[in-house]
């Protein structure tokens, strides 16, 4: 048992145990000491020095992220000195850094500009040479702007230590030192999956998503197209961040109402696709286990995970489920079933998807998402972006009054709003897999055992007379982990689920950024997966085979689940794919 210590930090008595920070230890008494490159958990390494103070009795100062407390020890953390340090060290970071704020999409939300206003910084005192570095632009997911770093590294550890991805790193030396991928090649050509956590961790405006907006804008406006957006379901209860309301406001009926005075034809919901996705994946799934064909199966739904499949076990595509993504599945039938229903030319037709994802935007032209020579979807649109879009508009959005989605593609179940946290897929799935397979109603269809914020969640399900083995997994450092089991032969499993971001898509790289203080102090992940939660209880449809819509459309058009014209329209394949695609 740690033993605790005892302290002062500004003249307050504090105990706290053995092994805890300065930076933590003065936390416990409401003492706030600024930081930059530390990340909790993640990044912790003391780089940037803005977290420096004084320990009475010692030369120079200490870094307070990274230094431990002793006993009897006295610290002092905003002295004269340690204040006017640190405004030295915020100089040094932007007497190298562009700072073209107003035209920034972190203007508002940087943390380094955060900083020079608390430290009351009116110019830059160290003028001099800049590094200058080519933007990368050229993935159709993330931009990279190096002119921004300030090389606090925290892409770098979430890239390498929680996704064990490693596509970035600090290269060269001295005042040419920058984060950048090997040879300095675009991330594109390397081994990123477009996860966009390196963008979620980053304090400044060095890596951003591709803008889609000024297209999503054009075709909005064009007489001749008919727009229609879909909404993923992590982004209802995320997008309300934006306009400074609670983490894990579930804002459904105002972001209805403002996609309408966006401008958009069809407002609908992604989660009836991700209704469809449970069908056809749950088909797949008893016809798998009734075959012993190709098990485990492993969700697909998330295009970071396949992409990291592709280029890291190409061996094992045979265990993906064939089907494709919900907001993908949606754009098919929205070209075909709902086209001719609506008496629309399907080429006049542009679908809008408003994801948490960047991935989805990599996955979006993929060749393999096509029919009849048209894209499934043709624009995607992160949280952020259409938070960016309300307000160029000039909506309020708080001030909206709630409307729903248009008929009669918006119906959806609370199956399908759980597919945003992690374990929600599978959790869907077995509730759909369950009736089929038994023919009764499931009764208790809350499957706590694949819930939960665990990196790695295992259970068996008793479904009927059959006991099946799942796994859940939530980050891509722990799906390695999961595909190593498959790839060794030690697995036992029937069913995996995996999904990109830590947490699922209510995490995902396009989601509202939190700063490294909220992060520390508050659970974002947990607040925005209870929303999803209490969505699903209080859905009066729970289960996904069970969605009228649903229904009505495999009647009129599909077929059965699981047959030729559901494979045509809503089934996929993959491909084997190199790591690195380098310059010669």
């Amino acid at each position: 048992m740690s033993q605790n210590v005892n302290l002062k930090i500004d003249d307050k008595e504090v105990c706290v145990p053995e092994g805890t920070t300065i930076l933590e230890a003065a936390k416990t008494v409401g003492i706030d000491i600024p930081t930059l490159c530390f990340l909790k958990d993640i990044n912790e390494i003391g780089d940037c020095r803005m977290c420096i103070v004084e320990v009475e009795g010692r030369r120079g100062f200490a870094t307070s992220c990274i230094q431990k407390v002793e006993e009897g020890m006295i610290v002092r953390t905003h002295s004269p000195e340690v204040i006017e340090a640190r405004k030295v060290v915020l100089d040094l970071i932007l007497s190298n850094h562009q700072r073209d704020c107003l035209v920034c999409t972190r203007n508002g939300n940087c943390e380094l500009q955060n900083l020079a206003v608390k430290f009351n910084v009116t110019d830059v005192k160290f003028e001099g040479e800049k590094n200058q570095h080519m933007i990368d632009n050229i993935s159709p997911s993330i931009v990279r702007d190096f002119n921004k770093c300030i090389l606090c590294r925290r892409c770098v550890s979430v890239c390498k230590n929680v996704q064990k991805i490693g596509a970035i790193d600090c290269i060269n030396r001295g005042f040419n030192s920058c984060i950048s991928t090997v040879g300095d090649n675009s991330l594109n050509d390397v081994n990123c999956t477009f996860c966009g956590q390196c963008i979620e961790a980053c304090p400044v405006g060095a890596l951003k998503e591709k803008d889609s907006t000024v297209e999503a804008w054009r075709k909005i406006k064009d007489p001749d197209t008919y727009t229609i957006v879909q909404t993923a379901p992590a982004v209802r209860v995320a997008l309300g961040e934006e306009f400074g309301l609670p983490i894990g406001t579930n804002v459904k009926g105002k972001m209805v109402a403002a996609l309408k005075r966006l401008g958009f034809d069809k407002v609908f919901d992604t989660n009836t696709g991700a209704d469809f996705t449970i069908m056809e994946e749950g088909t797949e799934f008893i016809k798998r286990l009734q075959e012993n064909d190709n098990l485990p199966m492993i969700t697909s739904c998330s295009p970071g995970w396949v992409r990291y499949i592709e280029a890291n076990y190409p061996e094992n595509l045979k265990h993906l489920s064939s089907c494709k993504s919900p907001h993908e599945m949606f754009g098919a039938l929205l070209k075909t079933y709902y086209a001719e229903k609506m008496g629309i030319d399907p080429s006049k037709i542009y679908v809008v998807s408003v994801m948490p994802c960047i991935a989805k935007k990599f996955e979006r032209q993929r060749t393999e998402l096509q029919n009849n020579g048209m894209y499934d979807v043709d624009c995607v649109i992160t949280t952020r972006e259409l938070a960016r879009m309300i307000k160029q508009a000039n909506i309020e959005f708080v001030e909206l009054e709630d409307e729903e989605f248009d008929d009669p593609m918006g119906e959806a179940t609370g199956a399908a709003a759980i597919f945003g946290v992690t374990g929600g897929v599978m959790e869907a799935a077995l509730r759909s897999v369950a009736d089929i397979l038994t023919g009764q109603e499931l009764e208790n269809i809350n499957f706590e055992e694949v819930r939960g914020e665990e990196g790695i969640k295992r259970a068996t399900v008793k479904i009927g007379d059959r006991d099946i083995k799942v796994v859940v997994a939530h980050g891509l450092g722990n799906a390695q982990k999961i595909m190593e089991e498959i790839k060794s032969g030690k697995a036992d499993y029937q069913f995996v689920e995996i999904m990109a971001c830590p947490g699922g898509c209510i995490m995902g790289g396009g989601q509202p950024i939190k700063s490294s203080k909220i992060r520390a102090t508050i659970d974002v992940r947990k607040k925005r997966a209870d929303a999803m939660y209490d969505i699903d209880e209080k859905s009066i449809i729970r289960k996904s085979h069970q969605n009228p819509v649903l229904k009505k459309i495999y009647e009129e058009y599909l077929g059965e689940p699981g047959g030729h014209k559901a494979h045509e329209l809503l089934h996929t394949h993959y491909q084997a794919r190199e790591k690195y695609n380098l310059k010669k």
